[in-house]
């Protein structure tokens, strides 16, 4: 195999497969991905950093020693808040545009162990509290479906890289939908951890309650490899304590919950077709479907944002009161946005979150898992989504679907699920139960083995 646009669209088990077969070497795929990054950046903006000549070192490497690691000689990229020792970490901010970091991420260490090399680092929104791939310091993403659009965020440049070709996966975050908006944005599959799977040591944080650690790839099967890798317990993390457990029961063994309200409210025609689609292709599966009802959703966003709102507030207070001027337009709004919210609602909203989750185990009833779009429409302009009269409610529109599940730490898995009239790509999730993200794997697996949306390429840029 030597197409290069062919060896960068591998899916990583393959190229991982690949590598230790000697098929393929290590530089090859080094070399393919370069070449797509240096076509495509210009277009969609996906890096903050880029070490091509430092990844090709690390490749010759690979390729002189024995491939006996699962990810032997794979170049990967990931979202740049993850520290890296010696590294430059920016956060997608300009305060820490000349940060290096002095540890490294738990999660960067176990695929660095595992035999990843280092591509340079994605773009983020800043200090990842963004929906939408803006970014005022090091520009916005966009999206390579259409670069008028915005990409999701704030795992924005995660999003991108995977779907142009430009990383076999990458890391992202998760607190109020930043890694399924950028996957149903951008066309990719991704996963939303159960809070408390994986360790966000030395990762940098927005809220404490909410954060999650998950990857984007091109499909479920991918994201089971990366799990295998960065799941578990962390000494550094003490919210860490479950190990990877695998669930051995197949898709047709399942039953899934389709909800009669919220969700399936208000959906462009295009995302409600998709939807059903998908529905129907579960059933086909085998997958026993049943209506649902979750009647505290609208609650669970209000209570989610209330403790975001909080917590990156009171984690940015000091440098918002000493050099506000370094913060973004969109991110400084949304920052003081947070402290307008008292100390008993943020309470309140903690408070909850264990009655709520017992709320939403009990409704679930039977189901293994709760299926849903991740957006009530395509990517919109980016135009049309930045700083104005109308930030609060875009924000609000592009996310409205996200905060239930991290207010209640369970996991979900944003899956492509078709194309729009337009041309761009719509997801749907499925939300499951805590700690059941490889069930949520297993029935991503099956999903894919029956469509080939995830299979689908943006256009090459012009």
């Amino acid at each position: 195999m030597t197409d290069a646009t062919e060896l960068a669209y591998l899916d990583l088990v393959d190229a991982a497969a690949a590598v230790a077969a000697k098929r393929v070497s290590s530089r090859e795929l080094t070399e393919a991905l370069i070449a797509r990054i240096e076509r495509w950046q210009p277009h969609v903006n996906a890096f903050t950093s880029f070490e091509p000549e430092a990844a090709l070192l690390a490749a010759d490497r690979a390729d002189a020693s024995e491939p006996t690691r699962p990810l032997h000689g794979v170049p990967l990229a990931h979202k740049d808040m993850f520290y890296a020792a010696g590294k430059v970490v920016s956060c997608g901010s300009a305060l820490r545009a000349d940060w290096v970091a002095t540890e490294t991420a738990t999660v960067l260490e176990r695929l660095e162990a595992a035999g990843q090399i280092r591509l340079g680092a994605l773009g983020m929104a800043e200090f990842a509290y963004g929906v939408t791939g803006h970014n005022s310091h090091f520009g916005h993403a966009r999206n390579p479906w259409n670069p008028e659009r915005i990409t999701g965020g704030s795992s924005s440049g995660s999003g991108v890289a995977v779907a142009a070709g430009l990383s076999f996966a990458a890391l992202g975050s998760d607190t109020g939908g930043s890694v399924r908006l950028p996957a149903h944005f951008c066309g990719v599959t991704g996963l939303k951890t159960t809070l408390g799977l994986v360790s966000r040591a030395n990762a940098m944080p927005l809220s404490s309650t909410l954060d999650t650690i998950g990857p984007l790839a091109r499909s479920a099967r991918d994201l089971r490899l990366i799990m295998r890798l960065v799941a578990g317990p962390d000494p550094l993390d003490g919210e860490t304590g479950e190990p990877w457990r695998e669930d051995d029961r197949p898709a047709s063994a399942m039953t899934i919950g389709v909800p009669t309200s919220f969700y399936v409210e208000d959906l462009d025609a295009d995302v409600a077709s998709a939807f059903q689609q998908a529905i129907e292709t579960f059933r086909s599966l085998g997958c026993r479907i049943v209506s649902v009802d979750l009647p505290d959703e609208a609650l669970l966003s209000s209570a989610a944002l209330i403790a975001l709102g909080a917590e990156a507030a009171a984690l940015h207070r000091r440098n918002l009161a000493e050099r506000p001027e370094l913060y973004g337009e969109q991110t400084r709004a949304r920052l003081i946005n947070g402290f307008g919210y008292s100390g008993v609602q943020y309470v309140d909203a903690l408070r909850g979150r264990g009655p709520a989750l017992a709320r939403r185990i009990e409704h679930m009833g039977a189901c293994d898992a709760v299926i849903a779009p991740i957006a009530r429409f395509p990517a919109p302009p980016i135009a049309d989504t930045d700083v104005g009269a109308r930030f609060d409610g875009v924000v609000a529109a592009v996310s409205a679907l996200m905060r239930p599940v991290n207010y209640l730490g369970l996991p979900a898995i944003a899956l492509p699920a078709g194309l729009s009239r337009d041309g761009l790509p719509i997801g749907v999730q499925v939300m499951g139960r805590p700690f059941n993200d490889p069930a949520l794997l297993t029935l991503g697996e099956a999903f894919q083995s029956a469509t080939d949306h995830h299979r689908r390429r943006p256009p090459d840029p012009s």
